[in-house]
């Protein structure tokens, strides 16, 4: 069987708002651009008169929008937005953020409940006859996740196979749509809910047993799961290369020639056909405590996998 993997790009969804660029600010302040100007009666030039911006984004993504116990909001989709907003002059002070969880994306734009919407949101056709996108700004796989102990699921043909086996993902979802293809019954087999913390909760506990996330999902979930890895989703490198034994597959090099971790664009994403074995390992770099060069975490673990 050849390798089947689905490639998701995240987007804005905007209400008639169209960028032509975005200015870029130093260290971690968000540049604010001073009286920028935009056509008459824009949507742009009525946000930069007003100085402030609704923006839709969800709470429950650790690495993309999650809101802490502080209340404040931070992830990659929460920066870009604050991007976007500094080019219209708009603060970060004056943004209003609306919680958006998938199946109210769409929506909240069209009632006009937020000037745009930045929520792990793929981009698609059927969407498009909704609203408009600006992007993509990220590119993600689709994944499935199960218990560590789950020998019996290796790929998305083992859900069919078995009618018993449930799966989880969110309502409104693109991971919810392209896993229906791989149950024999949707009705039975697939739980929905409205927050990815309700399906992380749900594989723990048993209730299902594979939740289905995109790579940059997978990731954060990987991330939710310790509060010892600061800043894990942007430093976390994962690596996943497969053969048909573990003695074909080469492992990865994580370090540079200086003895640094390379940029995530190094790292292999390729998990193989149905009964190949796949290595996945993850890296972390620690900052830095006992030595001054920090030193690296790394975790490694064979499985048989197929792509989703």
């Amino acid at each position: 069987m050849g390798q089947r993997r689905n490639t998701v790009a995240a987007g804005l969804a905007v209400a008639a708002l169209t960028l032509s660029a975005c200015g870029s600010g130093s260290g971690d302040a968000t540049s604010v651009a001073d009286k920028p100007k935009f056509e008459a009666n824009t949507t742009m030039a009525k946000i930069a008169a007003a100085g402030t911006i609704k923006v839709g984004t969800k709470y429950d993504q650790p690495g993309f929008g999650l809101k802490g116990l502080d209340g404040e909001l931070a992830g990659f989709d929460v920066e870009v937005a604050k991007i976007i907003a500094g080019a219209m002059g708009v603060k970060p002070e004056s943004i209003t953020w609306v919680e958006s969880p998938s199946k109210v994306r769409e929506e909240v734009i069209e009632k006009g409940n937020v000037d745009l919407v930045a929520a792990t949101y793929t981009i698609n056709d059927k969407r498009k006859q909704r609203i408009s996108f600006a992007g993509p700004y990220y590119v993600a796989g689709q994944q499935l996740m199960v218990k560590s102990d789950n020998t019996k699921i290796t790929g998305p043909d083992d859900l069919k196979s078995d009618p018993t086996v449930k799966v989880c993902s969110v309502t409104g979802s693109t991971p919810s749509e392209q896993i229906k293809k791989y149950l024999a019954n949707v009705d039975t087999q697939l739980v929905l809910f409205d927050v990815y913390d309700k399906c992380a909760a749900a594989l723990r506990t048993g209730q299902v047993q594979a939740n289905g996330l995109d790579r940059a999902q997978l990731t954060t979930q990987i991330c939710s799961q310790t509060a010892l890895l600061v800043g894990c989703a942007a430093k976390l490198r994962l690596d996943v290369r497969s053969g048909k034994t573990l003695g074909d597959i080469a492992p990865p090099v994580p370090l540079d020639g200086s003895g640094a971790l390379k940029d995530a664009a190094a790292f292999t994403f390729s998990p193989g056909a149905a009964n190949d074995v796949a290595l996945i390992s993850a890296f972390y770099a620690w900052p830095p405590l006992l030595k001054p060069s920090g030193y690296i975490l790394r975790a490694a673990s064979v499985v048989r996998n197929e792509p989703f």
